[in-house]
């Protein structure tokens, strides 16, 4: 491992907090996601959804959610 003069520490561990490395937000790391069946909200139309549904909230296709999600700026 490269060594960091400035900080005594190797690099990689300082970048992450004393070694500790996580996966999250990496994205690719666990592999194709479960798809679940749902009836969107909004159309009626059925569509697939990454997580497990819970009833009584809405579910959104790609097209509908992308008319409900907040602009971003």
């Amino acid at each position: 491992m490269k060594q960091d003069r400035k900080f005594g520490k190797d690099t990689k561990e300082r970048s992450f907090g004393g070694g500790f490395r996580s996966n999250y937000g990496s994205g690719f790391s666990q592999g194709p996601r479960e798809m679940h069946k749902a009836v969107c909200s909004d159309c009626g139309n059925e569509c697939e959804v990454p997580f497990k549904p819970t009833e009584g909230k809405p579910v959104y296709c790609r097209d509908c959610f992308a008319k409900h999600r907040p602009q971003r700026f």
